[in-house]
């Protein structure tokens, strides 16, 4: 159990690292509105990890079916929310004195990876890939296949901690000027993401 435990943090680890529009949200949000509003950002999407984790483990559903179910419908979803996105962040203004994030606005961010994780096949892929290395299977017990669950999602949440609190330290020695372009930067990266998205739906 301790085996699966800390290797699975590993795992978690691994799937949040990549820099993706997840990790745009969470870097964005944190230089904006301080480290809550960034964290909660990354809390979502490690809790749809977690969520992933589960099925997997406990084998609630079986993944390769999800991948073929999710596939279409969560590329279409998750491209036009990121595109959303882009075009709310490019028009945004920076905030010289922004108030920190209130409990409604760390729900809304939680909320809103938390669904983008969910929607991307990508994720279910990786757990897919993840679980298959890892060989757990149902002989491995209630315990083991808990504490693989635990793991993934501590090891997700554990780099959104690392990422938020960097980004963070870094907020109030940006200015205007450089937050605009911050702003456009991540605005064309999750619009880039978004369009990626619906093109892989003609494929």
């Amino acid at each position: 159990m301790l085996y699966y435990f800390l290797k699975s943090i590993l795992i978690g680890l691994a799937i949040a690292a990549p820099v993706g529009p997840i990790g745009v949200l969470c870097i964005r949000e944190s230089l904006t509105r301080g480290f809550r509003a960034g964290f909660s950002c990354g809390m979502g999407a490690a809790a749809a990890d977690g969520t992933y984790g589960a099925i997997a483990a406990f084998s609630l559903v079986s993944l390769d079916r999800m991948v073929g179910g999710i596939g279409s419908w969560g590329a279409a979803i998750g491209g036009i929310f990121l595109l959303i996105l882009a075009w709310r962040i490019g028009r945004s203004t920076p905030a010289p004195e922004a108030p920190p994030a209130s409990g409604r606005d760390m729900a809304r961010g939680f909320l809103t990876t938390f669904l983008l994780t969910l929607s991307n096949p990508a994720t279910i892929i990786s757990f897919l890939a993840i679980f298959a290395g890892l060989g757990i299977t149902l002989a491995d017990g209630m315990a083991g296949k808990a504490a693989t669950v635990v793991g993934v999602f501590l090891g997700s949440a554990l780099w959104w901690l690392f990422l938020a609190g960097l980004s963070a330290r870094l907020q109030h020695r940006i200015g205007d000027r450089i937050m605009s372009r911050i702003n456009l930067v991540s605005a064309l990266i999750i619009a880039a993401m978004g369009v990626a998205s619906l093109l892989s739906l003609i494929r």
